[in-house]
């Protein structure tokens, strides 16, 4: 039985860490080829398995030494349909993968002595740096419901998607989690600007898919963006801003462009990223989780981790 879905513990005033970026990691420090940057395909063999839980018990290792809960997320990014076409699954084989992700995360909390939620993650239809390819709302309900439910037939206590470009999509995404009886997080990524890749603000973006949606998303989050993209768009006295609870940013100042076209990884410094977001939690009081995205390992969780105050 899924542990927290009734009540998830980091909408309360504690801090929750999270994992950085993995298929970044993967690829660039671990020297894993991912075919469309696709970390589900690791579970396609026990290696790969292991590999992975690994990779969490570093990050789930700076958690308890902090005495922070934690986030595991699941490796399923790419694990919805096109994408799973991509990669060479049919229907059962991905909804297996799915299921494969979450089993593996159970197994890895039953070990682990502090408070665990386990996320079923979830990536846009398509390129997360390509904002150009869109859905209507109930077409994106659509495609996203059938990795949603499941999730949701697992034991993962909520999903979580990631690198969002447009406030359409997460709105099918809301209204599909609802209907399958799941809490859902939204994370947006930014552009330099701090604004969607498609133009949306920040702010209107969350109050879009609010108005949408009742409220129904458990919270927001931002992803895939430098501290320095999004800071100056914060408010912290609006109500939109109240609904941002987790930053997971990149570890490189440079556009999605820019990254795109590198062929080398940019970790930037996790010590000043630490101090960055001890920043963004002085100016966001809602701030309880806190992770990375590309570009970020573990080095950089613990420079975060550093800047907490003692549990």
């Amino acid at each position: 039985m899924p542990v927290f879905r009734d009540a998830l513990p980091q909408l309360a005033d504690r801090v929750f860490l999270t994992d950085t970026g993995i298929e970044t990691t993967l690829i660039f420090h671990d020297g894993y080829q991912l075919p469309h940057f696709a970390a589900v395909t690791l579970l396609r063999d026990e290696s790969g398995r292991r590999h992975l839980d690994r990779y969490f018990l570093q990050h789930a290792d700076v958690a308890a030494r902090s005495g922070t809960g934690f986030i595991l997320e699941s490796a399923t990014w790419r694990a919805s349909a096109d994408w799973g076409n991509l990669l060479g699954y049919n229907r059962a084989a991905l909804a297996e993968a799915n299921r494969i992700a979450i089993e593996t995360l159970i197994e890895l909390r039953s070990g682990l002595d502090m408070d665990v939620v386990v996320s079923g993650c979830i990536g846009p239809r398509g390129d997360g740096y390509d904002g150009t390819a869109r859905m209507t709302a109930k077409q994106a309900r659509d495609y996203h419901a059938e990795q949603v439910q499941t999730l949701a037939g697992t034991d993962a206590d909520m999903v979580h998607a990631m690198t969002i470009t447009y406030p359409d999509e997460a709105v099918g995404l809301v209204l599909a989690a609802h209907e399958a009886q799941i809490p859902v997080a939204i994370s947006f990524m930014l552009e330099t600007d701090g604004a969607l890749p498609d133009g949306t603000r920040l702010g209107e973006a969350i109050e879009r898919v609010d108005d949408a949606t009742g409220g129904t998303a458990a919270y927001y989050a931002i992803n895939c963006a430098h501290p320095t993209h999004f800071g100056h768009v914060l408010a912290p006295g609006a109500a939109w801003t109240q609904r941002l609870r987790g930053v997971r940013a990149n570890a490189s100042r440079n556009s999605h462009a820019e990254l795109d076209e590198s062929a080398s990884l940019d970790s930037g410094d996790p010590v000043e990223l630490g101090r960055q977001y001890a920043e963004l939690r002085s100016t966001l009081p809602n701030l309880t989780i806190l992770g990375g995205c590309c570009g970020t390992d573990v080095r950089h969780l613990r420079a975060i981790a550093q800047t907490l105050p003692p549990a």
